[in-house]
This record gives C-alpha cells, sequence and structure tokens, in this order.
C-alpha cells in the first residue's frame, strides 16, 4: 500500500514541471473532494516552490477544485451512493467515519464540514456523508471555502517564506511525513469525535 501511495505522490508531483501544472492542481484537488488518496497541497507545494510570487493564485485555484469538487462528492452521496458512493466508502474502509460524521452532522453540520477542510480528516467522507444525509448545501460550500481557503493560504503561505527548503525535506523525509500525517489523521477523527463534548 505504500508503494501506492508513492507512486500516486509521485504522479502528483511530476505535474509541476509541466505545462498543465495550474489545471493539475485544480483537478488534484476536485478529485481529492471525492476519491483520490493525495492530497492537492504535495502539488501545491511543488508549484508554489518553483513559483514563489504565484502563491496566492496556486492557493486560490487549489481552494476552488477543492470546494467544487466537494459538489461533486455531495452529489455521489446524494444521488449514487448505492452504487459509487459504497464503492469509495468501502475502498478507503470509512464505514465507521461515514457513521461517526453522520452523528456529528445532526449536531452541528457547519463545524463538522470546517473542521475536516481544515484538518488531515479524510474530506471525501465529509462531502459524500454530506449528500447522503442531505445537510444544506449553503453549510458545505461556505464552511468549506473557509476551510480550505484557511488550510490551503497556510500551505502556500509557509512556502511563499520558506520556499524550496520545505519541497526538498518533504521529499527526503516523505516515509516520516507519511508517519505524521497518520498521527495527525487519527488525532483530526479524535477532535471530530470529541470538539461537540
Amino acid at each position: 500500500m505504500k508503494n501506492i501511495i508513492r507512486s500516486l505522490y509521485d504522479w502528483t508531483i511530476s505535474w509541476a514541471k509541466t505545462k498543465y501544472a495550474t489545471w493539475a492542481l485544480f483537478a488534484v484537488a476536485f478529485i481529492e473532494s471525492s476519491f483520490f488518496p493525495i492530497p492537492p497541497d504535495v502539488l501545491l507545494v511543488a508549484m508554489v516552490s518553483a513559483e514563489r510570487k504565484k502563491w496566492i493564485w496556486h492557493a486560490t485555484v487549489c481552494t476552488l477544485g477543492s470546494v467544487l469538487g466537494a459538489l461533486f462528492g455531495y452529489l455521489i452521496g446524494w444521488a449514487f451512493y448505492e452504487t459509487l458512493g459504497k464503492f469509495i466508502i468501502n475502498t478507503y474502509h470509512m464505514q465507521a467515519v461515514v457513521e461517526l460524521v453522520g452523528r456529528k452532522y445532526q449536531e452541528n453540520a457547519f463545524l463538522t464540514v470546517f473542521t475536516a477542510a481544515f484538518s488531515p480528516i479524510p474530506y471525501k467522507a465529509i462531502t459524500i456523508t454530506a449528500g447522503i444525509f442531505r445537510i444544506s448545501l449553503f453549510t458545505l460550500v461556505i464552511a468549506s471555502i473557509i476551510g480550505r481557503t484557511g488550510r490551503f493560504f497556510l500551505v502556500a503561505g509557509a512556502l511563499r517564506i520558506f520556499g524550496k527548503k520545505i519541497q526538498d525535506k518533504i521529499e527526503k523525509y516523505f516515509d516520516l511525513f507519511s508517519i505524521v500525517f497518520l498521527i495527525l489523521l487519527i488525532g483530526g477523527f479524535i477532535l471530530l469525535k470529541y470538539y461537540s463534548k
């Protein structure tokens, strides 16, 4: 599994060196919101490192792609859950997450979406479940815009300041970052579970 993730990571990063980089960033951000396993942050890091003056533009493209992708994820949950939705959820073993998110939507849908949009919680679980439970599209969009803008502009802003050093560290210590990401992911689930208590 680690080799598959690494291959997908390398494939994602490779787009940063092409003339289609901006479209690739938009596309990765879009599909990550519904089914793709690699977060768009990795491509955002590479692109901002290469063109630090365009950090605002890249962060904006990433945010726009992710929010529009959230609508696609919502559509999957709302109209295609029995086919495509279940396939995605089963592939990533997100059954328990969907049940948890469904309960959290009943308590505070806005905060649930925002928390996932800003944190390492799998965003696809949030968007698909939003469609399953028919939460307000307005809530989904506004919380996604705020959360995703905060996340991607924070990443791009850090790259604007520190530049290629961060990208080199990610390349060199990818396995370590994967472990850290997993720890953050688990922490995100714990946060999602207990924030409303």
